[in-house]
C-alpha cells in the first residue's frame, strides 16, 4: 500500500466514525472491510473509476462485508448498475433479525424486484414481485430498510418493497448462503457498485 493510499485510507476511517450513526462501507479506492466470495466459476472483483465492478460469471458472483454488522433498525444504500448481462445485477443479502434475505434488482431475466425468501417463495413468486425495465450502464440509487416490523426498498424515489415481517418465515436462497451477514451479488452479469453507506436507524 502506498503512502498515499494509506493516507486517504487514514482519512476514509477517520470520517467512517464522525458521525456513529452513519458509516461509509467503501472507501472509492479498496476493499478494506470486504471479501470476495469463492463462488465456484465468479467472475473477478475489480475497482475501477472509483467503483467496485462484480464481473459476469459463470453464475454467483460477489462480495460480502467481514466486520460488525447491525441486524435491525438500519439502513443501506448504493449505487448500482448493470454493466453485461441480462439478469440481477444486485442482490443485496441482509440480516432480519435472527434471519436474512435478499433483495433482488433485475433477476430471473432482468426485471424482477422483490425479496427473496419469504415462507419459502422466491422474489418471482411471493407477494413482493414487482417487474421493472433496468437500462444497461445506468446507475440506480437504492435505499434498503430493515426494522423491526418492516422490510422497505426504493430504486431512486420509488418505493418498490413495503413488507410488514409479521409471522412471515424468512430465509436464503442455498446459493446465497455464503453472503451472510451483508453481502452484495450478481448472477452472469457484470454489475458495478459506488456509494455504498451503512445508516442506523435511532428513531
Amino acid at each position: 500500500m502506498s503512502l498515499l493510499h494509506a493516507l486517504f485510507t487514514s482519512i476514509f476511517l477517520l470520517c467512517c466514525n464522525y458521525e456513529p450513526d452513519k458509516k461509509i462501507l467503501f472507501d472509492g479506492f479498496s476493499l478494506v472491510g470486504w471479501q470476495v466470495i469463492d463462488f465456484e466459476g465468479h467472475g473477478n472483483i475489480n475497482i475501477e473509476d472509483s467503483c467496485i465492478i462484480i464481473g459476469k460469471g459463470e453464475a454467483i458472483s460477489g462480495i460480502k462485508w467481514t466486520k460488525d454488522f447491525p441486524v435491525t433498525n438500519y439502513e443501506v444504500s448504493l449505487e448500482a448498475k448493470r454493466v453485461e448481462g441480462s439478469d440481477f445485477f444486485c442482490g443485496l443479502t441482509v440480516p432480519v433479525k435472527d434471519s436474512f434475505i435478499t433483495l433482488v434488482l433485475g433477476g430471473w431475466g432482468g426485471s424482477v424486484v422483490g425479496l427473496s425468501c419469504i415462507d419459502s417463495y422466491d422474489a418471482s413468486e411471493n407477494e413482493t414481485y414487482t417487474l421493472l425495465s433496468f437500462e444497461k450502464d445506468k446507475w440506480y440509487h437504492i435505499r434498503l430498510r430493515i426494522t423491526d416490523d418492516k422490510i422497505e426498498a426504493w430504486i431512486d424515489q420509488d418505493k418498490c418493497v413495503d413488507f410488514t415481517i409479521g409471522n412471515h418465515d424468512l430465509s436464503l436462497r442455498w446459493e446465497v448462503e455464503s453472503s451472510k451477514p451483508f453481502g452484495i451479488t450478481t448472477y452472469k452479469t457484470t454489475g458495478a457498485l459506488r456509494n455504498i453507506r451503512l445508516e442506523t436507524i435511532t428513531e
